[in-house]
């Protein structure tokens, strides 16, 4: 459902009518290079950037949404698709269209949310775990909270950072939506991205300081080991026989969008774009791991302290993204948007509720 362009953007091909040009009408709208309208230029700051419409050469009348690739910046992008709102329809939705949104999650009215799908990276196997819709949908009001919380967990434990940065974004869109009357969402997503890998800060284990990747390239360990941060992660650990490196290599492709989309079914050969191929149940792995033999027992404790200890302070700092996507049920309104406002607050509480306990 979404291709790779070759200059770093993604392509999302339009849905037929009405759907389609609906959506194409709601970015022309909020891109608009003409727009002076606050609430508008505000809600690109949480939406994809988008260069227009394009289309291939071999194929002029195929039409696609050229959008920024959220994902580009992460060495190793963990990513969850979460449908926003109570109702997964819209007000002109069909009675029987109705009952098959409805059928598909009694609880969303309820919980506010759906997860669509999760992309987890493990730095211990250097592998990803995949979920797909149906496990977002079998989430109960009592299960729910446990299956968001597997979202932030690396193997090793849970990324109170990501968790807490997170939070920070979705209040940044909540005040958006308390603050406007003009468009009603529904069938929209949020999309998550965290960076997997630890990369982006370096720590002096000793005395818990941070500093910025550029500013100090190599941390020290207790024990004079060094725990060094490029592209890649590196552990080196101290052994008899001297030094081992282990490394996680940057193999994998990045993605944008996690569940397939059913309007998107044309043979797209003749085009010279990377496919990315969002088949459910894959588990992607790239072609070095991290083993437990690799790693000194000292190492790995000190490890989940980079991961999952980080002070308060750097919270704001840590690589994460939470953008609004999918606008093809997008509406004028006169009122607040209290169903995906009910979704945020919700999603919200459910996330502080994973940080505290």
């Amino acid at each position: 459902g979404i291709l790779q362009h070759p200059d770093g953007t993604v392509l999302k091909q339009l849905q037929p009518p009405p759907r389609g040009p609906r959506e194409q009408e709601f970015y022309n709208k909020v891109y608009d290079s003409d727009c002076c309208d606050s609430i508008l230029l505000e809600l690109r700051e949480y939406l994809p950037k988008y260069f227009g419409v394009w289309s291939p050469p071999t194929a002029p009348n195929d039409m696609y949404l050229k959008l920024e690739d959220v994902t580009r910046k992460f060495n190793k992008p963990c990513i969850m698709d979460v449908k926003i709102g109570q109702k997964s329809y819209d007000p002109y939705a069909s009675a029987e269209k109705i009952q098959q949104q409805v059928s598909k999650y009694p609880l969303m009215e309820e919980i506010g949310f759906l997860v669509l799908g999760m992309r987890v990276y493990h730095v211990s196997s250097d592998s990803y775990e995949t979920q797909n819709q149906h496990y977002g949908r079998s989430l109960t009001k009592e299960t729910v909270k446990d299956g968001i919380s597997k979202f932030f967990h690396n193997g090793y434990c849970l990324r109170k950072d990501a968790i807490a940065a997170s939070i920070q974004k979705i209040e940044k869109i909540l005040e958006w939506f308390e603050g406007q009357k003009q468009l009603n969402f529904y069938a929209s997503s949020l999309l998550f991205v965290y960076e997997g890998s630890c990369q982006a800060t370096t720590m002096r284990l000793g005395d818990v300081t941070l500093a910025e990747k550029k500013g100090v390239p190599k941390g020290l360990l207790s024990g004079g080991d060094i725990l060094e941060y490029n592209n890649n992660i590196h552990v080196i650990s101290s052994t008899e026989n001297g030094k081992i490196e282990a490394s996680v290599s940057k193999g994998l492709s990045k993605f944008y969008a996690l569940h397939k989309k059913a309007y998107s079914k044309r043979h797209h050969s003749q085009l010279s774009l990377k496919v990315e191929n969002l088949e459910q149940d894959n588990v992607w792995k790239s072609s070095t791991c991290i083993t437990q033999e690799h790693l000194n027992g000292n190492v790995i404790p000190q490890l989940e302290k980079v991961f999952c200890h980080m002070p308060a302070e750097i919270k704001e700092s840590v690589n994460v993204e939470v953008r609004m996507i999918d606008f093809a049920h997008v509406f004028p309104s006169n009122t607040k948007d209290e169903g995906y406002i009910y979704g945020l607050k919700n999603l919200i509480t459910v996330l502080q509720n994973i940080l505290d306990n």
